[in-house]
């Protein structure tokens, strides 16, 4: 016996191509479904998602709270709005800050240092322009910023407003309302030096505040 008839030769193929203990001639493929059970994409017998009521419940509910949120915050901020209207007001036209050095000294008004709540506003026409101050100070800077105007905290008349309604509602002052301790003077100059409207209230004495409408006449 010769060393060929001693080596064992390869497996041959089936004639019909199918490998052995594979599915018979006629018989399901490997990859096709199996006869009567489920299709790949159909519903699995029995099971399927539960319908979700949750997330339809959480739906509803955002939809019913956040609108009722805006109205609340909307409520509360018109009621605040409304407490503090007359000071709010007082924004109405003013820039927040001092004066410039030109505009002080062309209307003589020397806002004091360290003043708070300072704003202004100018008017300019052909016939007249204006100058609208506002300031919180101490009693050491009234008295400064008098001084400073050639008169004294004594010149102030008790109850008096000085300016006038048409004045206060061009930028929003309250000037003038009931229930506050206001005192007021004018300082008059011939032309072409300013004439000045002062009023002052006096609610907090230690820290009034000041009232300013200085006019020019070219």
């Amino acid at each position: 016996m010769t060393a060929a008839d001693q080596r064992p030769g390869a497996a041959m193929p089936p004639a019909d191509g199918m490998r052995p203990g594979g599915p018979t001639p006629g018989g399901p493929t490997s990859g096709g479904p199996t006869p009567g059970g489920p299709t790949s994409g159909g519903p699995v017998p029995g099971g399927g998602r539960p319908p979700r009521r949750w997330l339809k419940a959480v739906v509803v509910f955002l939809l019913i709270a956040i609108p009722a949120g805006y109205l609340v915050i909307s409520a509360l901020q018109s009621r605040n709005g409304g407490e503090d209207k007359a000071e709010a007001a007082s924004a109405k036209g003013l820039s927040a800050g001092y004066p410039t050095r030109v505009q002080r000294r062309i209307y003589d008004v020397p806002v004091p240092p360290y003043s708070k709540k300072v704003a202004f506003y100018e008017t300019n026409s052909w016939k007249v322009s204006s100058l609208y101050v506002q300031f919180v100070t101490s009693r050491h800077g009234l008295d400064s910023f008098l001084a400073k105007l050639g008169t004294r905290r004594s010149a102030l008349d008790k109850g008096e407003v000085t300016i006038t309604k048409e004045q206060a509602r061009r930028v929003g002052w309250q000037v003038g309302a009931p229930g506050h301790d206001w005192s007021g003077m004018v300082i008059k100059q011939k032309d072409p030096e300013p004439k000045l409207r002062i009023t002052v209230k006096f609610d907090n004495p230690t820290h009034p505040k000041v009232y300013v409408v200085s006019t020019v006449t070219p």
